[in-house]
């Protein structure tokens, strides 16, 4: 009677590598990772970054995000979204609105129809009057913001603003100068010298014919 074998599978155990072909393993791993992270792009710049580029090729000063301008921006890409239109003043005038900021300039962008902002800027840099406020003269801030209609519209705002007034200087200590005799100054206009009187001359005293009573005759 021959019995039926029940075979399992084994499961091997891998021997332990030697010194170098640990080594060897642990370079190529490494090998793999360096290649992978210089073929990873970087980050894509911001928007602040990209409209500094853009401004440093046309020999103006980078901005930086501001949060305030950011604040404006976003009131007016959300407005904009809510009523499907594109519209400067559809959140209220643009003067009263960046009023916040305490800017001494400003202009404002606004675009729909691209999702990415990179594509956004590129419809402002080809457009003259949105080209010249990319290049607003000492801007230094920027906010930027965007937001989706219900139709799936994406409306673009953007602020730029520069002339920020600088903290003025303190005034400087004032020599020391030396004491002088304080000086009394009058009140008033005057209208005329005044003239000294010359004094009466006494009558001279006279001898006496007759004196009576202590009267003089």
């Amino acid at each position: 009677m021959t019995l039926p074998v029940i075979a399992s599978a084994a499961k091997q155990s891998r021997a332990p590598c030697s010194a170098l072909d640990c080594f060897v393993a642990a370079l190529l791993a490494m090998t793999v990772l360096l290649i992978g992270a210089i073929s990873t792009p970087a980050f894509a710049a911001g928007p602040a970054e990209l409209i500094s580029e853009f401004r440093a090729k046309n020999g103006e000063g980078k901005v930086t995000l501001d949060a305030t301008l950011n604040a404006i921006a976003q009131q007016q890409a959300a407005g904009m979204a809510a009523k499907d239109v594109l519209d400067h003043d559809v959140v209220g005038n643009f003067n009263v609105r960046v009023a916040p900021s305490k800017a001494g300039s400003a202009a404002e962008n606004i675009a729909y129809g691209y999702d990415s902002f990179p594509k956004t800027l590129g419809q402002w840099i080809n457009s003259p009057g949105h080209r010249r406020n990319l290049l607003l003269k000492g801007a230094t801030k920027v906010g930027v913001a965007n937001a989706k209609s219900a139709s799936g519209r994406t409306y673009w705002a953007m602020v730029i603003a520069g002339g920020y007034d600088k903290p003025k200087p303190k005034p400087s200590a004032k020599p020391t100068k030396s004491a002088k005799p304080p000086e009394v100054a009058a009140k008033g206009s005057v209208k005329g010298a005044a003239k000294d009187k010359p004094a009466k001359p006494k009558p001279a005293p006279r001898d006496c014919t007759i004196k009576m009573l202590g009267l003089c005759f």
